[in-house]
């Protein structure tokens, strides 16, 4: 389905409706935002690592539709539906070119929807503009009548660098200084250096009379630098870094290593043994198939012992000392296990040491591995003692696990050997800004000595522009060469610390060379954030500042407000970025000295509800959440142009039960992260016009699966609410709920939503009933709280999703109400057959379907892998949209996309009942905690499209191969 209507739509108030209140083509932005998470190459999220960003092309197609006005709001030109429809279908098109990632540097589909927004802003001040223009007047129309954009929690900067490529004034802000860095350096410094030159003798000269667009002058002269700093870091360290000897089988000779394996140590707790224990998680080195190698212990108990050979060929690595979940390992030498406990202890005294297990090095188009040697090991550790970057890691339990294991400063973090080269690299930074800066007074750059953060475009300020983006480099390099990267067996790779939105205790880790040319290298790093900078737009100014989102915004006029708020206690951004700020301040503190005036970044204003920063008081930190979001979307009401939409992002899950009994009979379930996010925007005084679930994480993350992580954005469309808005009673909105919810449900299924966010996209529609209103009063007389309406908008989506079961047969009704009760267990057979009657089948009958199992009194469902692989679809006498689905999955687990396609093509048009069927089946298994069943039925609704488009493509394969055969 190419167009999806907004669930939950209700009408605007008296100002014109804009495309994202009334319909979108879905799918298509939802395909080109999964599809976003595997480009690497110039995407901005490889310019410097931030957590939780919003793709670019979910960005730029929320912006666009914001902007630019629905049809219906356009009678004197669109003056019935169809003319609407056609109108609407045009700008879909737009829509549809205008995601994809080939457009981010494409100016022809740039301009086409730069022109739309100019008409649609010159119609707000009564201004017809005609069809086609030329650039200068879309630039001067954008200028003249376009809103800008602000948004107040910019975090990587991907709404304010969208709305930058579509032409808009971009503003963007953030209390936290990495954040407002990395947004600068998207939307702020690649405009002041559009068009320039290289500064660099070296492409100044050999480009001489060429067009740098955009900034890929910047671009250039970053390669430059960072070339040279790795040249002078390697003669001033390079001995830090040896070649190794490979072994005969591995080609023999000298090879660049790529990276020293490390296993962390403790000593036995077993007083009889004492012997130095490694605490390996695994000992694989690389589990690809026909080039296995692996660490081979060699055990000597009489000297207490244990050293490491690396072996290649057949075999499997040994079993890994690690015992059970968290720090429990098994001593190699006598067999004691060493607790958590003990290994804390051995951490907090400072007595955790290391052992180099492995060394891995470039091989003859392949990685290859080397035992340890003394030599290797006595440089590692006679490494020159640097002073590293002070300050502790945040004692935060939820995001910061290694401090209880002895790792507390941020030196910790780093060998001895990573500092030295940490700190070489940061301090060749500041030489490379003022070669830079005197290869610009030479290239005829003003050498007026104002920086960069004070405005400037001179020699100096151009300088600061070239050692941010170095000192970026650096900060890539930082996550790998680091003591909390690991070695990956399966991709032969190394790993950053930031595999997940925390900074975890590592047992075995990763030293990397960072000279080699291998992946993670220092020049490696500069080509990723160069690579960034040629795709940045450069179209038009930005602005990146340093604010608190609670206080008033000023410093910019009539914006159209739209903002991805703080997922309640998800990410501790401040915490995890003072990672990287210790080294950006090493490096930048006299490029941006107000920015980096503190030690670390800003904590206590931070709006994340972390318990910790309250003396572990979960209330405390819940009411400073929840007052401080309040107060964000009352900034952002006063601030906001009325002419325009607020869409806001959300993809925050949290469930908890709730059993005070005072509002619904039972356990119900709420979500606080929603609850406090809508309380603000209703208090706000917003009402919700539309709700949009785009699909902004990879698909199939079992991470979404019972955790606080959707597969979905949920963008919320906000109008103020009308001053004179109604009250309502319980009972009226119940009741409109009931009305409206099914219709928003099917929409949304329609559109190929995640069974895994289902719930979560249902609160847009149902708070566009609850929020239209002043108040909804109870029986009481007292107003509704959000809490109650979510808890009965998620009782009539179960509501809902059981209706829906009327129009599956028999024996799937049957199959439902037998999963709901019992799961794959088994139930007495009694129970089995008054279920039965009451659903006009019987147990017999569903024997001989094939789904069901009686024997010895008792019944259950067949699993899927009792199904059985001779089955044709044509001569199932009883088939049952439980067993198709069930069949579906199969396939799709065993077969991949291709096998379940061909199933279903088999199946024909049953086979759309069976993916609606997996919405009520997730939802059965998720509130049960049935993890394992959930996820499969989450990955049969995410793979459709996939599954589809497979049926097509086999149709015509088969229709060519007949006709071939014909001719």
């Amino acid at each position: 389905m190419s167009t999806t209507v907004a669930a939950g739509t209700t009408p605007a108030p008296a100002e014109r409706r804009k495309l994202i209140e009334v319909a979108l083509p879905l799918e298509a932005i939802n395909a080109a935002s999964a599809r976003e998470k595997s480009i690497r190459h110039g995407h901005p999220s490889t310019l410097h690592l931030w957590w939780a960003r919003r793709p670019l092309a979910a960005c730029r197609a929320v912006l666009f539709s914001s902007i630019v006005d629905d049809p219906s709001s356009l009678p004197h030109l669109f003056p019935d539906e169809a003319s609407q429809e056609r109108e609407r279908e045009r700008l879909f098109d737009v829509i549809r070119e205008l995601v994809l990632w080939e457009s981010t540097t494409n100016e022809r589909v740039l301009h086409r929807a730069r022109t739309e927004i100019a008409r649609s802003t010159a119609r707000t001040h009564g201004v017809e503009l005609p069809a086609t223009l030329s650039e200068a007047q879309v630039r001067a129309a954008l200028a003249q009548y376009a809103p800008p954009v602000l948004d107040p929690f910019c975090g990587g900067g991907s709404i304010p660098l969208e709305a930058q490529r579509l032409g808009l004034e971009a503003h963007g802000s953030d209390l936290n200084p990495v954040a407002v860095l990395i947004t600068k350096a998207l939307i702020e410094i690649p405009p002041r250096f559009a068009g320039q030159p290289p500064v660099n003798p070296a492409d100044r000269h050999r480009g001489m009379g060429a067009a740098w667009p955009n900034a890929k002058g910047l671009a250039a002269d970053v390669r430059h630098f960072g070339t040279w700093m790795r040249e002078e870091a390697f003669r001033r360290i390079g001995h830090l870094y040896p070649k190794v000897q490979l072994p005969p089988e591995q080609g023999g000779g000298e090879a660049t290593v790529i990276a020293w394996l490390w296993a962390r140590t403790v000593t036995c707790p077993n007083p009889a043994c004492g012997a130095q224990m490694p605490l390996a998680s695994s000992f694989a080195l690389s589990t690809k198939k026909g080039k296995q190698a692996w660490v081979e212990p060699v055990v000597d108990r009489d000297a207490r012992t244990v050293r490491f050979e690396v072996k290649t060929g057949v075999g499997v690595a040994p079993e890994s000392p690690k015992t059970g979940r968290g720090a429990s390992f098994r001593c190699l030498v006598c067999g004691e296990i060493a607790k958590d406990h003990h290994i804390k202890a051995e951490g907090m005294g400072g007595r955790i040491g290391a052992q180099l297990m492995a060394v891995v090095a470039e091989g003859n188009r392949s990685r290859a591995y080397a035992s340890p040697n003394a030599v290797h090991e006595s440089i590692a550790r006679n490494a020159p003692k640097v002073e590293g970057p002070t300050g502790k890691l945040a004692n935060d339990p939820r995001n910061i696990w290694c401090v209880n294991y002895g790792l507390i400063e941020f030196k910790d973090l780093f060998t001895p050997r990573q500092l030295v080269a940490l700190t070489t690299f940061s301090d060749l930074v500041g030489e490379a800004r003022e070669r830079a800066r005197q290869d610009a007074v030479a290239a005829g750059l003003p050498d007026d000595g104002t920086l960069l953060a004070d405005g400037g475009t001179g020699a100096l300020a151009y300088a600061d522009a070239v050692a941010t983006y170095l000192a970026f480099a650096v900060d890539r390099l930082a996550e790998s060469c680091c003591s909390l990267a690991r070695w990956q067996s399966a991709g032969d790779k190394v790993a950053g610390a930031f595999s997940r939105q925390a900074l975890p205790m590592l047992w075995d880790y990763a030293e990397i060379n960072p000279f080699s040319s291998s992946t993670r290298n220092f020049f490696d790093a500069v080509e990723w954030v160069s690579k960034c900078i040629d795709f940045l737009p450069a179209y038009r100014h930005g602005t990146a500042r340093q604010a608190d989102a609670t206080h008033p915004y000023g410093f910019v006029s009539a914006p159209l407000v739209t903002t991805d708020p703080p997922y309640y206690d998800n990410i501790g951004y401040a915490d995890l970025s003072d990672f990287f700020y210790v080294w950006l301040r090493r490096s930048l503190s006299g490029v941006s000295p107000a920015a980096f005036a503190t030690l670390q970044t800003p904590k206590s204003d931070e709006l994340i509800a972390s318990p910790y920063r309250f003396g572990g008081s979960r209330d405390r930190a819940d009411r400073f959440f929840e007052s401080g979001l309040r107060e964000v979307f009352g900034r952002m009401r006063e601030a906001q142009n009325e002419a325009f939409p607020t869409p806001v992002f959300y993809a925050f899950k949290q469930s908890e039960t709730d059993d005070s009994g005072d509002t619904l009979e039972g356990l119900k379930t709420a979500s606080t992260g929603w609850e406090t996010m809508l309380e603000g925007l209703v208090q706000a005084g917003y009402g919700i016009t539309g709700t949009w679930p785009m699909r902004t994480e990879r698909a199939g993350r079992t991470i979404g699966i019972g955790s606080n992580a959707l597969a979905s954005s949920i963008v919320l469309v906000c109008r103020p609410r009308p001053a004179d808005a109604s009250s309502t009673t319980r009972q009226r909105f119940v009741q409109e709920l009931r009305s409206t919810l099914p219709e928003a449900l099917r929409q949304l299924q329609h559109g190929n939503i995640a069974p895994v966010d289902l719930a979560q996209a249902a609160i847009g529609p149902g708070m566009a009933v609850f929020s239209k209103y002043a108040r909804v009063l109870e029986s009481s007389g007292n107003p509704m709280s959000v809490r109650t309406a979510l808890q009965l908008i998620n009782q009539t989506l179960d509501e809902v999703l059981a209706e829906q079961e009327g129009d599956v047969d028999a024996d799937t009704r049957w199959a439902l109400a037998w999963h709901a009760q019992y799961g794959m267990e088994e139930g007495l057979y009694g129970t089995a057959e008054t279920l039965s009657n009451a659903k006009n089948t019987s147990v017999a009958g569903l024997q001989e379907s094939g789904i069901l199992l009686a024997r010895a009194g008792k019944v259950r469902l067949l699993r899927r892998d009792e199904l059985g692989d001779t089955w044709n679809a044509a001569r199932d006498r009883r088939l049952s949209d439980w067993e198709i689905a069930q069949r579906l999955i199969r396939a799709l687990e065993t077969q991949g996309e291709p096998g379940a396609a061909s199933m279903a093509a088999q199946i024909g048009s049953r086979a759309d009942a069976a993916r609606d069927l997996a919405y009520r089946l997730y939802r059965t298994s998720e509130l049960k905690g049935w993890t394992q069943e959930a996820l499969a039925y989450n990955s049969l609704v995410v793979a459709w499209p996939a599954i589809v488009a497979q049926m097509q493509t086999q149709a015509q394969v088969t229709q060519t191969e007949q006709q071939t055969a014909l001719i």
